[in-house]
């Protein structure tokens, strides 16, 4: 992956596809004011890992066969006697995408992953939160082709999030559309 002459096919796909039909649709004059797609950020959580820690530890071996990147523990950061949660108590994992590997895993959770997914009909529209970043949610990581069906103990889900440099909703539901995003016609 980190050969010098590799570029991923979404990225190619970007600078080759997606910045002339977005200069073209939003007028820009310049293609650096075309949006472009900053960072990916997938997140667990996984509350039965505060009673024990090998839970956590496998969710995180799967979260970072499904990145390819070595997913950062996320703990507690105050007591909530209400869940039984303490401070420091480990709550879940996250990994933060960036360059190549961000655009290896939109590849392949657009053209791989959610067509995997039972009775999908595309994501909902209504993830964007008025800056042009996306957030959705999926239910099951078994969706992911690194992921043997055999060795999961117990479905769970994560949230995927796209943070663009986009000013506007519309912005980024064209720069992610237009990538490849399957979105459900509103």
């Amino acid at each position: 992956m980190s050969s010098t002459n590799y570029t991923p096919r979404m990225l190619e796909r970007f600078r080759k596809v997606v910045v002339p039909e977005l200069m073209k649709e939003f007028q820009y004059k310049n293609p650096m004011q075309v949006p472009k797609l900053q960072k990916v950020v997938v997140s667990m959580c996984i509350k039965e890992a505060t009673a024990d820690m090998k839970i956590m530890e496998k969710a995180m071996e799967e979260l970072s066969m499904i990145t390819g990147q070595k997913p950062k523990l996320t703990r507690a950061k105050k007591a909530i006697a209400a869940f039984k949660l303490r401070a420091g108590m480990p709550l879940g994992a996250v990994v933060t995408l960036r360059g190549p590997r961000m655009y290896e895993f939109f590849d392949r959770f657009a053209n791989v992953a959610l067509p995997r997914v039972r009775d999908f009909r595309g994501l909902s529209p209504n993830g964007f939160d008025g800056s042009g970043n996306y957030s959705t949610g999926i239910k099951e990581q078994i969706i992911f082709p690194e992921i043997t069906v055999e060795k999961v103990e117990k479905s769970r889900g994560m949230n995927v999030i796209f943070v663009t440099s986009a000013n506007t909703d519309k912005e980024g539901y064209q720069l992610l559309e237009k990538m490849g995003l399957p979105f459900r016609k509103k």
